[in-house]
């Protein structure tokens, strides 16, 4: 097996286990739009909103350095 296919194994394996938690908790959320986009300083781009972002693929990322 690549390290690929065990990562995306183990990342698999995550979903299941993490996902039912989280639709009951959050299944109040489906089907409403998402909020917009908060935050910044913007430093790649002008700030983006949802309704520009429509139709398009979206990869979020969050992070933090500490």
């Amino acid at each position: 097996m690549t390290r690929s296919a065990v990562a995306m194994a183990l990342l698999c394996l995550e979903l299941l286990v993490w996902a039912p938690g989280w639709t009951a908790a959050q299944a109040h959320l489906l089907g409403h739009p998402a909020p917009d986009i908060g935050g910044g300083p913007w430093l790649n781009s002008p700030p983006l909103t949802v309704r520009t972002l429509r139709s398009r693929v979206v990869l979020v990322d969050f992070w933090t350095s500490g």
